[in-house]
């Protein structure tokens, strides 16, 4: 039986995007960020990527550390 697509993996990817532009625009690595939040690095590759299912605690921790809004990166 193949598996179900994921119906939110298109609007995580979107803010896996928005995260990704914040982040450099902010001019930090993921290295950065994710030791600045307490994860590794493959952690951060793959919520920029909308493949991880990311907490509300984790993408809040990121927009603090990105200095944007959660509100802009999830709209």
């Amino acid at each position: 039986m193949p598996a179900r697509p994921d119906p939110l993996l298109p609007r995580r990817r979107a803010i896996g995007e928005k995260i990704r532009v914040a982040r450099e625009a902010a001019k930090l690595t993921q290295e950065e960020v994710a030791n600045r939040i307490g994860l590794d690095r493959p952690s951060i590759v793959l919520i920029e990527a909308g493949t991880r299912n990311a907490t509300i605690n984790t993408l809040l921790r990121i927009s603090d550390v990105i200095g944007v809004p959660l509100a802009e990166l999830v709209r």
